[in-house]
């Protein structure tokens, strides 16, 4: 979403990665003018999906655009309002699947029916909207609430590349011929 509002081009978030722009545009904007329907409510599962939103989202920006008469990658009248109904609507899709995730693990005996634990950790952590009601969605469910500060919440890919090079020091996994793999880089 921070790649199709060009918010490298923002004044106010050249510097910023993707997530970062959007929280910080969506502090100051109203989630309501933009309503995005949240994804996967018709499924009764604990699966996470941004596909169905990032399209309504790319629809959304498209028709703001042709109603300001600019074109793509130039920076909208909204932008705000998006980033901050963009941050509104995944905040609620991980809050409703993470609260369908604790009463099954209750239901099934998967956690201690006292004193459970919802850690939130990686990149999504670190913004700090998303942490807000993912802490008050512990509290309500009477469940202790961690998450590293946000300066070690980063991406996932950084861990998994971490993971490689302790695997590849340890000799552990490591693939010496990639004859007969197929690879496509995106």
């Amino acid at each position: 979403v921070a790649r199709r509002l060009s918010l490298r081009k923002h004044p106010e978030c050249h510097s910023m990665a993707g997530g970062k722009a959007i929280e910080h545009l969506a502090q100051t904007g109203n989630w309501q003018q933009h309503t995005f329907r949240i994804p996967m409510q018709q499924y009764r599962n604990c699966d996470f999906s941004f596909s169905g939103l990032q399209n309504l989202v790319n629809t959304a920006i498209r028709q703001k655009e042709k109603e300001e008469g600019i074109q793509e990658g130039e920076i909208l009248s909204c932008v705000k309002d998006i980033a901050a109904a963009v941050q509104h609507a995944v905040a609620v899709h991980i809050i409703q699947r993470t609260y369908r995730a604790m009463l099954f693990c209750r239901k099934n005996s998967i956690l201690p029916s006292k004193n459970a634990t919802l850690v939130v950790s990686g990149g999504v952590a670190s913004n700090q909207y998303i942490r807000k009601g993912l802490q008050t969605l512990a509290d309500v469910n009477d469940f202790a609430f961690l998450c590293p500060p946000p300066r070690l919440c980063t991406d996932n890919g950084v861990m998994i590349a971490w993971n490689g090079i302790e695997r590849l020091r340890a000799g552990v996994g490591v693939l010496h011929s990639t004859d007969g793999i197929r690879y496509e880089p995106k």
